[in-house]
């Protein structure tokens, strides 16, 4: 199989990232995690994982990170549009990344090549995957942490910022996801937008994960996976300072 495409989301919000203002950075990306930018640690585990290839690092503008990021003939930067939905719609329409691609975020600052080698596996052939970590795991690890959590039967999931593009039918999904990109935080918004018999199973807890990913995958002619961790931190993500401290103390041995 080819080497995946990795895309690395390091864009910043119009108006600027509230958390990066309160510390300081000029860039929520440039947010120093356990002594060096944020940016490095996901981009360290990219660079180390066999199934990566060409890394693209996306951005409004990339001066600010440019100086921090190693040089190698694997990275390239490119520009970002106004929303992430239109970023990748952009790149794909114009055939600018190969499938398969894989995308995760520059705040994915516990991003390590195990979690990049579990899910590349688990999502070679889908034509859209995306990686979830169930609550029980994460609670039994951090019994604090505060997640968006989607409940199914059998469990409630919370998103992993890992997806994976196995070919051009993803443009579907990416277009109803443009209606509802700025309520991401919100679980019953993003079911509502795929439908409202799949909103009123999560309600219900009528249907499992699997069900309920098969039927969205049923609605736009695709197959669609789930693909639930092993780690549950890697749902933890660098969003609010309690993230960053919790952040900070995991990688510290402290929690």
């Amino acid at each position: 199989m080819s080497k995946w495409t990795a895309l690395l989301l390091a864009g910043s919000r119009p108006s600027g990232d509230p958390l990066a203002r309160a510390m300081g950075a000029s860039h929520k990306a440039l947010i120093p995690v356990a002594g060096e930018p944020m940016i490095l640690r996901p981009l360290r585990a990219l660079l180390g994982s066999p199934e990566v290839g060409q890394i693209m690092i996306l951005t409004q503008n990339s001066d600010d990170l440019r100086p921090i990021v190693p040089k190698s003939r694997r990275i390239s930067f490119h520009a970002s549009r106004r929303t992430i939905a239109e970023t990748m719609e952009d790149l794909i329409v114009k055939g600018a990344v190969q499938f398969p691609v894989l995308v995760t975020t520059a705040d994915h600052a516990l991003l390590d090549p195990q979690m990049i080698a579990e899910f590349t596996e688990a999502a070679a052939g889908a034509d859209l995957a995306v990686g979830v970590v169930e609550r029980k795991g994460l609670l039994a690890r951090l019994p604090q942490a505060k997640r968006t959590w989607i409940p199914f039967r059998r469990g409630a999931y919370s998103g992993a910022n890992l997806f994976a593009f196995g070919s051009i039918k993803v443009l579907a999904p990416i277009e109803q996801w443009r209606s509802v990109e700025q309520a991401r935080k919100s679980g019953l918004r993003l079911l509502s937008a795929l439908g409202p018999m799949l909103l009123l199973g999560a309600a219900l807890r009528l249907r499992t994960l699997d069900q309920s990913v098969a039927a969205v995958g049923r609605r736009f002619r695709m197959v669609i996976r789930a693909v639930v961790l092993s780690n549950p931190l890697a749902c933890v993500d660098v969003d609010k300072p309690v993230d960053h401290a919790v952040v900070e103390a995991i990688l510290s041995g402290r929690a």
